[in-house]
């Protein structure tokens, strides 16, 4: 994987029913997200901020709150995470709210279909994000990305990658979810997603399940992590607007991200829906920078063994 990352900043709630994660990239920034990378052997490429439309702050439509400007500002991230990727570089979404990921993931789908390259997406989060307008009981489109991305949703963000739906079911790892809407419910299960649940992790433990999450991972993979700041438990992480008590403890939440760093495959991510307006001085960005270092490669001690007996 490149040595380079590549920042990107997309500071818009557009997607989201709570204004505030448009400031969530300066927030990173403050926490000192690039010392952290730098501290990690990476250099560090700030492309500074994407823009798009004003978040109007207007009722849905047909199911679809804000759907232009959704559509505007996931051509844009598109735009970007495809330019870093064909300069070799790593990108890194600094959102915004989780609508983005339509874009991101879009454009790396596309750069691995170029390269013949496996994918797996691992969308760490609270929510299924599998809504459709249908489904939806506020059409906020934070709450929708997956679902676009497998091809139920407008024509204009499922076909954002060039052709027909972004992921196949197969190539999706759902992990700490926690919060499905009714209807949602229902049609996650008839898609047939694997998702692991905060109950799975309650039964089995966090290193089970991300060894099923990981398992059959192949060789050459790309894997991009999607990292929804809500994924931890609010008690860690209260500066984000859709807080669901019963979340990954900041150990677990640790524990995940570095089991995807020992993976050697990360080659793109987001960092979506931290919402200042709503943080305790900066806390949930520090945390979110904490995890993203055990992300790159931080851990407590070099691991040449195990130091449990029958664990390698």
């Amino acid at each position: 994987m490149s040595k380079t990352i590549a920042l990107v900043g997309a500071p818009t709630d557009i997607g989201a029913g709570i204004r505030g994660a448009s400031m969530g990239p300066e927030a990173l920034r403050v926490a000192g997200l690039v010392r952290a990378l730098e501290a990690r052997g990476r250099e560090v490429l700030d492309t500074g901020n994407l823009s798009g439309p004003a978040n109007p702050w207007l009722p849905p439509e047909q199911g679809y709150r804000h759907l232009q400007q959704v559509v505007a500002w996931n051509q844009a991230v598109h735009a970007a995470i495809s330019a870093q990727l064909q300069a070799g570089r790593l990108p890194m979404i600094l959102g915004g709210d989780h609508c983005l990921g339509v874009g991101s993931v879009s454009a790396v789908a596309r750069h691995c279909r170029s390269l013949g390259r496996p994918l797996r997406v691992f969308w760490l989060d609270a929510h299924a994000d599998f809504n459709t307008n249908v489904l939806s009981p506020s059409g906020n489109m934070h709450g929708m990305p997956v679902a676009c991305l497998c091809g139920f949703g407008p024509r204009a963000l499922v076909e954002l990658g060039g052709r027909g739906a972004a992921l196949r079911p197969a190539e999706l790892r759902m992990v700490g979810i926690r919060s499905v809407d009714e209807g949602e419910r229902a049609f996650v299960d008839a898609q047939g997603l694997d998702v692991y649940d905060m109950r799975a992790i309650d039964e089995w433990g966090m290193r089970a399940v991300m060894e099923a999450a990981l398992a059959g991972l192949p060789a050459d993979a790309h894997v991009h992590v999607s990292f929804d700041v809500d994924f931890l438990d609010p008690g860690f992480a209260p500066g984000v607007g859709t807080t669901v008590r019963g979340g990954p403890t900041w150990r677990e939440a640790q524990l995940c991200m570095e089991m995807l760093a020992d993976t050697g495959r990360v080659g793109s991510v987001d960092v979506v829906e931290l919402n200042p307006a709503l943080d305790v001085r900066n806390q949930t960005a520090e945390v979110a920078v904490e995890l993203i270092e055990s992300l790159f490669g931080k851990c407590t001690l070099m691991r040449r063994r195990s130091l449990m007996p029958g664990i390698d």
